[in-house]
């Protein structure tokens, strides 16, 4: 079950868009938010798998800012911009800020289907009037310049993986849920490139994380 945290300042958006949505068994609406900063507080506590989020919000904060916010909490968090918005500036935005779908209000239920179950998957999905070649080229350029380098919170996950912790007892040091341990633990292998633990021990040991005090 993908779970879901819509995003849009208008009820009755929101409320189409959980009747659409909830018709596919394999989605579940965990809430909704109205504001930038209430999505951000709904992505800490309710721990979606996808965003589905509007980029006109109210208040000041809007969707680009709402998303990197919540992409700095929760890496593992996969985002889909919702919005009437076609230009290619807010297009290449979306990509800069590390969204990892992006499509127009007026595409049919199926299309939103589409865009949620592949970005829960891992990949990205763009599907607006700005040609694809242009995409794939930003997306590309955008590629090369993240950092492989972990944030603190990453690096400790590791070291207490390295050390023998169960994900129970992670998720308890760490005051955080198991499910968040195990998407930390994608999110990482996948920033890293590695695909064992034993790879990952490896790494570990050689940038120095048992050595680290958190």
């Amino acid at each position: 079950m993908i779970r879901v945290l819509l995003v849009d300042d208008h009820t009755m958006i929101r409320k189409g868009l959980r009747v659409l949505l909830e018709s596919y068994s394999q989605i579940k609406i965990v809430g909704e938010s109205h504001t930038g900063n209430d999505a951000i507080l709904k992505a800490n506590q309710l721990e979606p798998d996808v965003v589905l989020m509007d980029l006109s919000l109210p208040n000041g904060l809007d969707g680009f800012t709402a998303s990197n916010e919540i992409r700095k909490s929760n890496p593992f968090v996969k985002i889909v911009i919702l919005t009437m918005h076609d230009e290619e500036i807010f297009v290449q935005k979306a990509i800069n800020v590390g969204v990892h779908g992006y499509i127009l209000k007026n595409s049919h239920g199926e299309l939103l289907f589409q865009a949620i179950m592949e970005v829960y998957r891992g990949k990205r999905f763009y599907k607006t009037s700005v040609s694809q070649e242009i995409i794939k080229r930003w997306l590309k350029s955008d590629a090369k310049k993240l950092p492989s380098v972990l944030t603190v919170r990453e690096k400790e996950l590791v070291r207490l993986t390295v050390l023998g912790y169960t994900n129970k007892e992670i998720a308890d040091k760490l005051l955080i849920s198991v499910k968040t341990v195990e998407n930390h633990k994608t999110n990482i292998m996948q920033k890293l490139q590695l695909d064992t633990k034993h790879q990952l021990i490896q790494y570990a040991i050689k940038n120095r994380y048992l050595d680290l005090a958190f």
